[in-house]
């Protein structure tokens, strides 16, 4: 519900299921690069979104978080 009362308000002519379809593309990943000392570095990260998808977001009001510091696994 609070997505359809978004939407209506700042895209009038999307639907919910669109607006989750546009952004369907983006992911979550948390890359591992090992260091010398045998743990890792992990560095959660979200793929950058198209132009049409960051104008979506915008009009929605909805700004992705910011990357995540890396941090160190054993």
């Amino acid at each position: 519900m609070t997505l359809k009362n978004t939407t209506r308000r700042r895209v009038g002519g999307l639907t919910p299921r669109a607006i989750i379809e546009a952004f369907g593309t983006i992911q979550m990943v948390d890359v591992h690069l090992p260091t010398t000392d045998g743990r890792h570095l992990v560095l959660s990260r979200y793929t950058k979104p198209r132009k049409e998808q960051e104008l979506l977001l915008h009009q929605l009001g909805m700004p992705l978080p910011t990357q995540s510091a890396p941090r160190i696994s054993s």
